[in-house]
């Protein structure tokens, strides 16, 4: 029979590989990898990670994704990796063509967004709008 190993406590012996993880996620939406330089800094006693990404600003629109999808998506992985092991995750994006001591690009926090409902006056019912005024023998 064989053994079962407790997962969550080895994973609190060990961090995980933020750059690799940083660098395999978003290799794949650059023309150039070689513009991309990962930083990786633990505060607190290893609880809270700053990862600082620069890449080309032509490149911007590829890893933010439409919406900024692909770089919430990114955000996402990082954030479930460093929750299994009791950390929490900054992502601080940068211009390359400035070096990592430019402005941040990207300084979204990392809650999700909470989507709005559109507003209906009160006067128009959602299912009178779509009905049509006709009798029903007019054919």
């Amino acid at each position: 029979m064989p053994r079962k190993t407790d997962l969550s406590a080895q994973a609190q012996n060990t961090s995980p590989d933020y750059i690799g993880l940083v660098e395999f996620l978003i290799e794949p939406f650059l023309d150039n990898s070689d513009s991309l330089h990962v930083d990786c800094e633990e505060l607190n006693q290893k609880k809270r990670v700053w990862l600082r990404v620069a890449f080309d600003s032509t490149e911007k629109g590829k890893v933010f994704g439409r919406g900024g999808r692909n770089i919430q998506a990114i955000r996402t992985v990082l954030n479930t990796a460093a929750t299994i092991v009791g950390q929490s995750v900054y992502l601080e994006i940068y211009n390359s063509d400035n070096g990592l001591k430019a402005n941040p690009l990207s300084t979204q926090k990392q809650k999700p967004i909470a989507s709005k409902k559109p507003k209906i006056s009160k006067n128009q019912n959602s299912r009178s709008r779509f009905r049509r005024s006709r009798k029903p023998n007019e054919y």
